[in-house]
């Protein structure tokens, strides 16, 4: 039965054959979420909708030739190192991570795991806000206390 709930607005991904094993591995990873629609194209292509802790996407088979670039990425808000740990180690798993908390996936798809606490360090005190970037600019996966710190010494 199809799900009559679609949002105005949702990403659709290309994938090359992948659509079903990448929508797969994202609902793993993220709370709240599930596949809302599995369809078979021809020649065993597949479009998969599916959400992410409430946003929804689509998953393509599209073909070979089609690559993501960092020019658009997904930002995971994240609450607590714990947090930013769990989805740097996942997505880069069978991915490279990247500078700034930035990570690419085994899909292409490029991610930025960024603790709330980057950010309130990054807004409390514009005089503090340079150290605080210099420090996260050293970084791949985000270290708060390192953040935090950074604060402290500016």
């Amino acid at each position: 039965m199809a799900d009559t709930q679609t949002a105005k607005i949702a990403p659709c991904l290309w994938f090359d054959g992948r659509a079903r094993e990448a929508a797969g591995f994202y609902v793993g990873l993220f709370p709240n979420s599930r596949v809302v629609n599995d369809f078979d194209l021809a020649a065993g292509a597949a479009i998969v909708e599916f959400e992410l802790n409430g946003q929804r996407f689509s998953a393509v088979d599209g073909g070979p030739g089609v690559e993501y670039t960092m020019a658009v990425s997904f930002v995971i808000n994240c609450e607590s190192q714990e947090e930013v740990d769990h989805y740097w180690h996942a997505l880069s798993d069978g991915g490279e991570t990247q500078m700034c908390g930035w990570v690419k996936d085994r899909f292409g798809l490029s991610w930025q795991v960024v603790p709330a606490a980057a950010i309130e360090e990054l807004t409390r005190d514009p005089a503090k806000a340079p150290a605080v970037m210099d420090a996260m600019m050293q970084m791949q996966r985000i270290d708060i206390a390192a953040l935090e710190e950074a604060y402290r010494n500016a």
